[in-house]
């Protein structure tokens, strides 16, 4: 190499870098952009799915691996152009599922035990904010299990009573009762699930609790029509049961109501089963009782007439585990509307129904 050209390269080379450094960047440059240059990997084809006659949502979802309320309203964004209305599927399209790797927005009803429950504490967003987060004070129902299903919902109020110019829907204090009760369970070690659900209620103090229609079958749309009603709650059940049966030994369904006779005709809580299982004789007896002793103590020349009766309903039929159906009182008279309207009752309601579950549990053991 002659002197001039060694200058030249002194000369416009960096400080501390000689020619043949130089070119090292270049080459690592050249290299980035070939890298990038490659074609990135074609993505995945969503997957579709066709639904079953009948089924709504949530069932469709839960049946190919997607439940909560986040699936939920993924699939709803990525078919708003295929449903019926806002919600409804129809059969012989193919809907698009959301994808699998939504796994952390699952819905605190969709989460096992182990999940939900962090060190003494749980969560339930159905509750409402200022009772979502759940003390687990006790162990009396760990390892049980239980589905709770308030009458009626969404475009059926059910029965209506009257206080003057008020109106009292036999759904709204059905389902403040089941949220309170699901709570109580909650608190003593049990896996809940709520089936009617509404966002935004939450559990209510107040004394006439605000009619609407917003309530939902685990986030489907209830239909108008009884026996599809009835069906879909029982499928709801049975569907989490052929699950839940594999992990706990003592299952238990009970649906709350409020009955509607004459005004003049004072009622106590009375209790239903279904005459194939012993196993919902023999709860519905142990709620009687349970309900007899609280009486006896709280109120001890009252006396309490409630009954306990086998009857041929639809939904204690229909469900795989074991329930009972339990009247709450006669919305139409003014006496038992006290039991509903003062929310000290629905919590006592809710406690002594969890004290009925409580004994009747410890049987089964």
């Amino acid at each position: 190499m002659n002197r001039t050209l060694l200058i030249l390269l002194l000369f416009f080379a960096p400080a501390g870098l000689t020619a043949h450094q130089q070119q090292r960047p270049a080459q690592a440059s050249q290299k980035r952009s070939s890298q990038q240059q490659k074609p990135s990997r074609p993505k995945e084809a969503p997957q579709t799915a066709s639904p079953r006659k009948g089924e709504g949502i949530s069932a469709f979802l839960r049946r190919h691996g997607r439940e909560g309320n986040a699936y939920y309203q993924e699939f709803l964004e990525l078919n708003k152009k295929r449903l019926r209305g806002k919600h409804e599927l129809q059969l012989g399209v193919q809907y698009v599922l959301p994808p699998l790797s939504m796994t952390n927005g699952r819905d605190t009803q969709e989460r096992s035990p182990e999940e939900r429950a962090q060190g003494n504490t749980t969560y339930e967003a159905l509750f409402g904010k200022a009772m979502a987060t759940v003390q687990v004070t006790g162990k009396r129902l760990q390892g049980a299990c239980f589905y709770i299903v308030s009458g009626h919902g969404g475009p059926d109020p059910g029965a209506i009573g009257r206080v003057g110019n008020v109106e009292l829907h036999e759904d709204e204090y059905a389902y403040d009762v089941a949220l309170r009760l699901a709570r109580n369970l909650m608190q003593e070690g049990a896996h809940v699930h709520i089936i009617i659900r509404d966002a935004k209620d939450g559990i209510r103090n107040d004394r006439y609790l605000k009619n609407s229609k917003r309530e939902t079958c685990m986030n489907d749309p209830i239909p108008l029509n009884q026996t599809a009603r009835l069906q879909q709650r029982t499928t709801a059940i049975n569907q989490l049961y052929r699950q839940d049966k594999k992990r706990y030994k003592y299952c238990r369904a009970i649906f709350l109501h409020v009955d509607s006779r004459s005004r003049r005709q004072q009622t106590d809580v009375f209790f239903y089963h279904t005459q194939q299982k012993e196993e919902s004789r023999r709860l519905a007896v142990t709620m009687k009782n349970t309900f007899e002793s609280k009486y006896d103590r709280h109120q001890p020349n009252r006396g309490f007439a409630g009954t306990v009766e086998g009857r041929n309903l639809f939904v204690l039929r229909h469900i795989q585990p074991t329930g009972v159906f339990v009247e709450l009182g006669n919305i139409q008279n003014s006496f038992d509307q006290r039991r509903l309207v003062i929310s000290d009752n629905r919590q006592a309601l809710a406690k002594w129904i969890m004290e009925g579950f409580i004994a009747d549990f410890k049987k089964y053991k």
